[in-house]
């Protein structure tokens, strides 16, 4: 009975989000678990219009593109025929070479609302596995032009030699302006289903350790991917500054569609949807900027 009492008390604690995270002795000091009735826009900014890597879809704030559903956050691209209203004919810039829209979908991020230095960062969610489909769970730093500010892919997922693959990526400033240097790992998601055929159809859970000395990422307890911090310091022409020592990054969670990464599009597989049970971020006291 005793022991029992134990196990609930601290089921409990767990729950309420007061202490933490198995031994590390981790607090949580942030979170959203998406049970309210409508996206916390006090949380989360909406990016809007075209994005980067030749992608293929429109970032709208549509409550078709990004809602609230039995507690879950739900990104959902859609394939649309819309007048694009920044086309301009004969230009070859991404945003502007397109007639129309194709697809519409959601980014969102919490710059200047959420940011962090160092700590636990987790994500439950489960992912649209359609030809096309390119969500992401990750993280940048402000106050610098990118890559200088440091980029953190704590999930993306996209085909490789025409199978889904799950990416975790860290990138920093090269000695040329927007060519990253990457520390990447993959693993295709026929890794996963080979110990479970029903990988795919399943939520699973995404973490990133950040401390001084590394940047750890997982998938359900599997380690992708290591990046030590002695490693990650931009070159000459980003300042020699690191910036994942003592500077903020920021959270981005979106589904791409198509582009440099994404593939071919599989217009059948819409619409497609990322559903994201929570976002959490612990910290231990002493680290970071939101515990001392």
């Amino acid at each position: 009975m005793y022991r029992t009492f134990i196990l609930l008390a601290t089921l409990f604690l767990l729950s309420c989000g007061e202490e933490v995270s198995g031994s590390d002795k981790y607090r949580l000091v942030w979170s959203d678990e998406f049970n309210g009735p409508a996206i916390d826009t006090t949380s989360w900014n909406f990016m809007h219009g075209w994005a980067w890597n030749d992608e293929d879809q429109y970032y709208t704030s549509d409550a078709a593109n990004a809602y609230i559903k039995d507690g879950h956050l739900v990104i959902e691209a859609r394939r649309v025929h819309q007048p694009n209203p920044q086309y301009k004919p004969g230009t070859d810039y991404n945003s502007t070479r397109r007639e129309y829209i194709s697809y519409t979908s959601a980014r969102l991020n919490t710059e200047g609302k959420h940011e962090f230095v160092y700590g636990r960062f987790e994500m439950r969610a489960k992912l649209p596995l359609g030809g096309g489909a390119w969500p992401a769970f990750w993280t940048l730093g402000t106050g610098r032009d990118w890559p200088d500010n440091g980029e953190i892919d704590i999930m993306e997922m996209y085909r490789v030699n025409g199978e889904n693959a799950i990416h975790a990526n860290v990138g920093w400033g090269s000695d040329k302006a927007l060519n990253p240097v990457w520390d990447a790992q993959s693993l295709p998601i026929s890794h996963f289903m080979a110990d479970d055929p029903a990988w795919g159809e399943k939520f699973h859970v995404w973490r990133m350790d950040w401390t001084e000395q590394y940047i750890r990422l997982y998938v359900d307890e599997t380690l992708m991917n290591e990046t030590l911090l002695r490693q990650t310091v931009n070159a000459e022409r980003g300042g020699n500054i690191n910036p994942f020592r003592g500077l903020p990054q920021y959270i981005l969670l979106n589904l791409a569609i198509g582009g440099n990464c994404g593939g071919q599009i599989d217009d059948s597989a819409f619409p497609m949807r990322y559903v994201i049970d929570y976002v959490r971020v612990y910290q231990k006291k002493g680290k970071g900027n939101n515990i001392q």
